[in-house]
């Protein structure tokens, strides 16, 4: 049976550097993210909440205690193990769109796929594709896209897959205001129609009330979380935290 959480940390600590100038990122952070859920970490800038993400993704390795995809430990994990994990079981979206400007839209789709050797499952990609509304723009390279396209290109190659978990650090970042919310709310429908379970790092309130959940991290530590928010709720909280 699956279990409901999709991520975890336990006791995650993150120090960089050593002696004297030594940075505490994590200190001791335990976290569980459900599955089938739009999860979202907020707090102010150096709070440690983009470290959190890459060390729960196995993008950084942490100083002590444990992260978790599913039942696996990544600490376990040696390099190709923790490689091959994030390629099948993890999608990842980022503030820089990331795409091969010399393939199309639909190439860059499928290149996780095509680098796996995974045939796609085709009805699932173009259902995807339709969600985003990317049907006429397929033979396009990035450089012929907007950038909320070539976004939208991101999140609809982090979905192709169809990953347990996806990953969204300030996904929204370099959108106008009616691109970025076009993608979010394409990820909360990813979520809540497709059973898609997403983490997103963000530090706007706007882009945090399109989740189910915010947890909020200071100097390290996570100090509060939030059902069902509200880009007031999440602004008047964040305003709490950096008081």
């Amino acid at each position: 049976m699956k279990t409901t959480i999709a991520a975890r940390a336990h006791k995650a600590t993150k120090v960089y550097g050593h002696g004297d100038t030594a940075v505490t990122a994590l200190s001791e952070v335990t976290v569980d993210f459900a599955r089938e859920e739009f999860s979202v970490i907020m707090g102010p800038s150096g709070s440690g909440k983009s470290t959190l993400m890459h060390c729960m993704a196995g993008l950084d390795d942490l100083t002590s205690g444990d992260v978790f995809i599913g039942a696996q430990n990544l600490g376990v994990l040696n390099d190709n193990h923790l490689t091959a994990l994030r390629r099948d079981k993890v999608g990842f979206i980022f503030q820089t769109f990331n795409l091969i400007p010399t393939l199309t839209a639909k190439e860059n789709i499928t290149l996780p796929l095509d680098i796996a050797g995974t045939a796609p499952d085709q009805a699932w990609v173009d259902q995807v594709v339709e969600t985003v509304g990317l049907g006429d723009r397929l033979t396009h390279r990035p450089t012929e896209l907007s950038g909320g396209q070539q976004q939208r290109v991101a999140a609809a190659r982090a979905l192709a897959s169809k990953p347990d978990l996806i990953f969204a650090d300030e996904p929204s970042g370099n959108l106008d205001s009616k691109a970025g919310g076009e993608l979010l709310a394409f990820l909360r429908r990813a979520v809540r129609e497709f059973g898609q379970t997403i983490v997103m790092v963000t530090h706007d309130p706007i882009a945090a009330a399109y989740g189910d959940r915010v947890v909020f991290l200071a100097d390290g530590e996570i100090v509060d979380e939030m059902r069902d928010p509200t880009a007031e709720r999440v602004l008047d909280r964040i305003k709490n935290l950096e008081a």
